[in-house]
């Protein structure tokens, strides 16, 4: 086989090319972004991901506005258990009757 012949150029060109696309089977197997031809990355997208994090941002805008919400009743709880007796008394019965 001649090193300068067209069937050693081809033979390069095919090893060159087999490696590339086990390289790029590897890395998606396991999750690393790929490289395209313009040495640029090309990232997996996760659905499953997406969703989780829009569940998880809805939920924590929930529990943000509760946490809200009880932080105005223990204020309120702190206020009662602070003031005078009468004054209590007059507020517990406006919050029975709501």
């Amino acid at each position: 086989m001649s090193w300068g012949g067209p069937g050693f150029v081809i033979a390069i060109i095919a090893i060159s090319t087999v490696g590339w696309v086990i390289n790029n089977w590897i890395r998606a197997k396991h999750g690393y972004a790929l490289e395209d031809e313009w040495s640029g990355k090309t990232h997996r997208g996760d659905p499953d991901g997406e969703r989780k994090v829009q569940l998880l941002s809805t939920e924590n805008e929930r529990l943000t506005g509760q946490v809200s919400r009880l932080e105005e009743r223990i204020a309120v709880l702190e206020r009662i258990a602070t003031d005078p007796a009468e004054r209590t008394a007059r507020e517990i019965e406006a919050l029975r009757n709501r």
